[in-house]
């Protein structure tokens, strides 16, 4: 074969077999598209069943959703007239219930306003039966006048005067008998008790007069405490927390302050400072410094020898120091811790006569004072706040009360209070223990008599043995036996609340009646 038939050949046969396979795609597609055809039609068919079930499905639970609902809004509508039905027989029930009481107020108002009537109506009778009765007793009144020849006044005046001098007869009588029956049961044992107290226990008495006068070697050294303008007295003043006070007063000066402990604090310094001669502002703290620290010593020695002395074991540190403390107070130129101590051995001994614990008392003894240690720090009476102190320190509520009772501050709660008192003005009122300057003593003797006199009836009066009597003369037309026995209590009464003096005062009230007749 040539090779042109071969290439025609090749040819034809590559021209037939691309219209084979043109054909056979030509078939594939129409197959494949056949097929896409049946594929979307299933497709469609089952998308078409699928939402047929779904809309079924919907529209079943739509309908039980809508089913619930309304059964559920049924039964809320069914409680709800129920609810309704049960409001409106409670309201028609209300309405019965107010129509009655209404009803019953209508009837009790009508009532009440018929006894109202009623009431009126008898107001007006019993009115017209006072006024007959007033009328009545005017006219029994005026032919009791006319008879008695008195008037109502007269007659009321002169009754009422009775009365009271017979109550006043019957009441001094009581009071009479009662005191005397008591004073003849208690003063031979209360004499006894006192009297082998007074005598067991015979303490001597010595006055002490706390000066602040420092005496001075020279007239020079007056210069030398003032210092180069005055510095020297302003440190000293400082730091003892007294006033100095130099003036014409020859080789003496005179130290001023209310505390005396800081007096005594000062009169020492002052004394070292113009022994040693030294004096300037330094040496004037070294000093008082080192006389503070000494009298902090010396009050707790004085505080544990007073409770040593009166066999009292040892109280509080602060107790202790607050006794040490009084050794520097006086009273009447008394010292007031000797005076305690004396107060707590007079209380052992009657305690003991009265079968009680001396050891208490004595104790309440020596503390009872123990508030005037603090009495310019602290305001309020001595007793209560010595008690209060005590308390705060852990003394026993016998203790306690005896201090804040023994000048009836408070009421006694037992016989410790009372035998304190008797004590404190056993010490204070002995010969000898107490003295005070004549312008106190003429202002309380003054005093005594301007009391005395304020009352009706009183002539004149007299203060006698230096203030502890008072014999009062009355009128004896306006005061009779039972009157004065009254009046002698009535002052006591009053001198006790208004005046302070040591130990007691006794009242006389004299009624002296002067018969005179002359014979002819």
């Amino acid at each position: 074969m040539t090779l042109l038939a071969k290439i025609i050949f090749g040819a034809l046969m590559f021209a037939c077999g691309a219209a084979i396979t043109g054909g056979i795609v030509a078939w594939r597609r129409r197959q494949t598209a056949a097929a896409q055809a049946r594929l979307a039609d299933e497709v469609r068919a089952t998308a078409q069943r699928e939402a047929e079930n779904l809309k079924r499905e919907a529209h079943l639970t739509a309908t039980e959703q809508a089913t619930k609902l309304r059964e559920q809004t049924e039964a809320t509508f069914a409680a709800r007239r129920e609810e309704l039905t049960a409001l409106d027989k409670r309201l028609s029930d209300r309405d019965a219930i107010i129509n009655s009481q209404l009803e019953t107020l209508l009837r009790s108002e009508n009532q009440l306003r018929a006894e109202k009537d009623s009431l009126n109506k008898r107001a007006e009778e019993l009115n017209a039966e006072g006024r007959e009765l007033a009328r009545l007793i005017r006219l029994r009144k005026d032919q009791l006048a006319a008879e008695a020849r008195f008037t109502e006044a007269e007659a009321r005046r002169q009754l009422l005067q009775e009365v009271e001098q017979e109550a006043l007869s019957d009441a001094g009588k009581l009071t009479r008998n009662i005191l005397d029956s008591a004073k003849a049961q208690a003063e031979e044992q209360a004499r006894k008790i006192i009297s082998v107290a007074i005598q067991r226990y015979a303490s001597e008495h010595t006055f002490e007069t706390t000066t602040a006068t420092v005496t001075l070697p020279g007239e020079e050294m007056k210069g030398r405490i003032i210092g180069r303008d005055g510095r020297n007295i302003r440190a000293f003043e400082t730091a003892t927390g007294v006033t100095v006070l130099i003036d014409d007063t020859p080789n003496a000066a005179v130290l001023s302050g209310f505390d005396p402990v800081r007096r005594e604090v000062a009169r020492e310094a002052m004394t070292r400072l113009i022994a040693d001669g030294r004096i300037h502002p330094t040496r004037i703290e070294e000093v008082v410094a080192k006389v503070n620290a000494e009298m902090d010593e010396t009050i707790m020695r004085l505080g544990t020898e007073a409770a040593q002395k009166a066999d009292v074991t040892l109280p509080h540190p602060e107790i202790v120091k607050l006794l040490g403390r009084l050794h520097f107070r006086l009273s009447y130129s008394q010292n007031i811790l000797n005076h305690s101590v004396e107060v707590a051995h007079l209380m052992g001994l009657m305690a003991a006569e009265l079968g009680l614990d001396p050891t208490v008392a004595r104790r309440t003894g020596l503390f009872h004072d123990i508030g005037k240690a603090v009495s310019h720090e602290v305001e309020g009476p001595h007793a209560v706040v010595g008690a209060e102190l005590l308390k705060r320190h852990g003394e026993s509520d016998a203790v306690v009360n005896g201090v804040a009772s023994h000048h009836n501050d408070v009421p006694p709660a037992g016989p410790l209070g009372i035998l304190v008192s008797a004590a404190d003005a056993i010490s204070a009122s002995r010969p000898g223990a107490r003295a005070e300057n004549m312008t106190t003593y003429l202002k309380r003797i003054e005093d005594l008599e301007k009391i005395a006199l304020s009352f009706p009836g009183v002539d004149k009066c007299f203060a006698v043995q230096a203030g502890r009597e008072l014999r009062v003369f009355v009128q004896p037309d306006q005061i009779n036996d039972e009157q004065a026995f009254a009046l002698s209590r009535k002052l006591a009464t009053k001198i006790e609340g208004e005046l302070q003096y040591p130990g007691q005062i006794k009242i006389t009230v004299i009624r002296e009646t002067r018969c005179v007749e002359v014979a002819k």
